[in-house]
């Protein structure tokens, strides 16, 4: 894994993408995860914008990504609450049901060979389409260099 490469990608894609007002997403964090490796090997937190989570704080997430049945199903991202809206193949979209924002709030999350891409954003289908295109393009360009 060359990690200098991931952090460059992510540094160029995270300034236009995510942060402030007028940008597609609130919060992205990267995770490197390895659904074919032995199962001692941890997800840690790679990258992270907008949101400062501890590891111990995506337990509870992880453990749902192992179960790989999302339909239906709920998450939670540190204090968020997500119901699973919609599954594709290596990615789902979910809105969080404990939120007190009038436009919702809503997570896309982004499976690669080696990365779990979660994109957290602010409002209903028009922000969901922007975030979706945001977290499409940081995965298309590790996909790319075979990350």
């Amino acid at each position: 894994m060359d990690w200098g490469l991931v952090h460059r990608s992510w540094e160029r894609w995270v300034s236009p993408n995510v942060g402030s007002s007028g940008e597609p997403l609130k919060a992205a964090f990267l995770l490197n995860h390895d659904p074919t490796g032995p199962s001692r090997l941890l997800s840690i937190i790679a990258e992270q914008q907008g949101v400062k989570l501890k590891p111990v704080e995506l337990s509870p997430f992880l453990d749902f990504i192992k179960k790989n049945n999302f339909n239906g199903e709920c998450f939670f991202i540190g204090p968020s609450h997500y119901m699973v809206t919609s599954t594709h193949e290596s990615w789902f979209g979910a809105r969080c049901v404990n939120t007190s924002k009038p436009a919702g709030e809503g997570a896309i999350v982004m499976q690669t060979s080696a990365f779990i891409l979660v994109a957290q954003y602010d409002g209903s289908i028009g922000a969901a389409s922007r975030a979706m295109a945001a977290i499409d393009h940081l995965a298309w360009q590790l996909s790319r260099r075979n990350l």
